[in-house]
């Protein structure tokens, strides 16, 4: 049977779409089911058994406009994630005393909700990382490894 993953995006300005449309065809080379949302709303990820969220940081350490909504939905709504498996990767600049912290948020409300984080969250830091596709793929192996 085909494993299926669910991606979505938290961006502002592309860079997590970006790298969610690489993993994808990562993904898909590997035989995986994938889907991308980068507006996804509670009923795209509720019944999913694999979840990889993909979030810049916007503003003051908060997430996207177009991913805030979800949390938000979360938040209200309390969904079961008992059999929901995460990664988080983050894309910040560590100019701000504020680095990833979507990622944070991101972790704390999905784990808030039994979701199960199964490797380390990757914070690239655009500042010093311009190869956000590369970094990406070579954290997935660990997510991948992490639910087999």
């Amino acid at each position: 049977m085909t494993q299926s993953i669910c991606i979505i995006t938290g961006s502002t300005l592309g860079g997590a779409e970006y790298v969610a449309d690489h993993l994808n065809d990562v993904l898909n080379a590997k035989g995986y089911q994938v889907d991308v949302f980068n507006n996804a709303g509670l009923n795209d990820i509720q019944s999913r058994p694999h979840l990889i969220v993909i979030t810049s940081t916007h503003g003051a350490g908060e997430l996207p406009d177009n991913i805030q909504p979800l949390f938000e939905e979360i938040a209200e709504q309390s969904p079961d994630f008992s059999t929901l498996k995460f990664g988080v990767i983050g894309l910040g600049s560590s100019d701000y005393d504020t680095f990833c912290y979507a990622v944070d948020i991101v972790e704390t409300a999905l784990k808030a909700q039994g979701a199960t984080q199964v490797c380390d969250s990757l914070r690239i830091d655009v500042t010093q990382n311009f190869d956000h596709d590369g970094s990406a793929e070579a954290w997935l192996s660990s997510f991948i490894e992490h639910i087999k």
